[in-house]
């Protein structure tokens, strides 16, 4: 019998040996593309009775980048108006690139809509934070987004519809 370190040595495969873990890891992230406007300035900077209209839609994509390595993209388009005036607008692209291992297939494409975009938007919304502040206006601070609902209204959507029985 062999000892490690004073002890007895492990005799057969460790438990859980041969399963790796579940890892998720952010190997990059990066504002993809950015654009801001402010095409009614100065007059748009003016301190207005009215409160502006704020609009914001936001988009999550994914592209394989190899067998462990996948990008996604959140697409954030907002625009702030009042009945007569474009204040501003903002179309941001922010991106980051995950290295995902271990997660079984079933697993993949919850943890890549859901997940990843959840890691990414606290960036996204300090950037348009900032530029809308830079801008002139307060700063925007956009409420958190429910990913979990955003991936089920997008999975709703790719479901086909069943078509009415024939006859009726």
């Amino acid at each position: 019998m062999t000892t490690t370190n004073g002890g007895p040595a492990e005799v057969g495969p460790a438990p859980g040996a041969g399963q790796e873990q579940p890892q998720l890891t952010v190997v990059a992230q990066y504002i993809k593309d950015f654009s801001f406007e402010n095409p009614n300035a100065p007059q748009s900077l003016n301190v207005r009775q009215e409160q502006p209209q704020i609009g914001i839609q936001i988009n999550v994509g994914a592209t394989p980048l190899s067998e462990t390595d996948i990008e996604v993209v959140i697409k954030l388009d907002g625009k702030a108006e009042t009945s007569s005036t474009l204040l501003f607008r903002f179309e941001l692209e922010f991106a980051g690139v995950f290295r995902i291992r271990n997660v079984p297939q079933e697993s993949l494409n919850p943890i890549v809509m859901i997940e990843c975009p959840r890691l990414l938007f606290p960036f996204a919304r300090e950037v348009i934070a900032t530029t809308v502040r830079n801008g002139g206006f307060p700063p925007l601070l956009l409420d958190p987004v429910d990913f979990v609902s955003l991936y089920r209204q997008k999975m709703a959507q790719a479901q086909p519809t069943p078509a009415p029985a024939a006859g009726s």
